[in-house]
């Protein structure tokens, strides 16, 4: 299954740290690590120790795939270790993930700072990595004891608990931010250039006309104030050529009423005329 706003036809980014999943216990959170990943340009999925074994096999497997949901290259590339030493052997500096105080004396760190530093690092050349720990308990103090400093997340301090993947989510998206750029993908695109104040102010004149006849300014004295409240209101909006020409259509229906079918209005005047040389 490839989620909406896969487009193959882009160049994918790649690169960023390893993210180090640590004795991971359900085959459908790969595939979402996998996935979060896939989102913000991550490339380098490194599996410790998974449960059940890596690869899987069978419905283990159906559900890892389908909860990567088009990011099946990163599981299929996915490297196994079998300690967390040894995953992190080639790394440069690593981050240990975690919610909790370990009293290790290490730097601790939310993610904006963690990846932007990161992201300074990397271009330079060095390799870093991200550690995180096992859905149920987190990461040990052993593996704690292996990294670098501690990246933690300001959260609910009274419901601190992220699921795996909205973890490397989090991480994910500050990496891009910090690497990439925060700039969209894509702007609004303008349909219609903004409308003149010649435009506007004609708009204005034949719509106080039209609820002038109608008796809306009452009392009479408050006319100027509720006119300009009325023309404010509407220069908020920012209109474009298009809407003030929708919205003065939308006032000549409601004044003039339905229009008329020129097919009815051509079948009448026929019958009128058949009636007519009868007669």
């Amino acid at each position: 299954m490839v989620g909406a706003g896969t487009d193959h036809t882009k160049q994918a980014l790649t690169g960023g740290p390893a993210i180090i999943l640590v004795r991971p216990q359900l085959a459908v959170n790969i595939g979402m690590c996998a996935r979060a990943m896939a989102n913000f340009g991550l490339s380098d999925l490194r599996l410790v120790s998974p449960r059940e074994g890596w690869p899987r096999t069978g419905a283990y497997r159906k559900g890892a795939y389908a909860a990567a949901a088009g990011a099946t290259h990163l599981l299929e590339s996915a490297k196994l270790y079998d300690s967390t030493r040894e995953a992190i052997a080639d790394l440069n500096f690593v981050y240990a993930a975690t919610a909790r105080g370990r009293g290790q004396m290490k730097p601790v760190l939310p993610p904006a700072k963690a990846l932007a530093d990161t992201a300074a690092r990397v271009a330079g050349g060095e390799k870093h990595g991200m550690l995180f720990g096992p859905e149920r308990t987190g990461l040990d103090n052993d593996d704690v004891a292996l990294a670098d400093a501690i990246l933690t997340f300001p959260v609910n301090p009274a419901y601190a608990s992220l699921n795996l993947a909205q973890s490397v989510l989090l991480v994910g998206y500050e990496w891009f931010r910090a690497a990439h750029g925060d700039a969209l993908p894509y702007e609004q695109e303008e349909r219609s250039p903004p409308a003149t104040r010649e435009m506007t102010l004609a708009f204005f004149d034949f719509l106080e006309e039209e609820l002038d006849k109608r008796g809306f300014f009452r009392p009479l004295d408050k006319k100027p104030v509720m006119s300009r409240n009325l023309r404010n209101m509407f220069h908020r909006m920012g209109l474009t050529q298009q809407d003030v020409r929708t919205l003065w259509g939308l006032v000549v229906r409601l004044v003039e009423g339905p229009r008329r079918d020129p097919k009815k209005v051509w079948r009448r005047k026929k019958v009128e005329e058949t009636e007519g040389e009868k007669t």
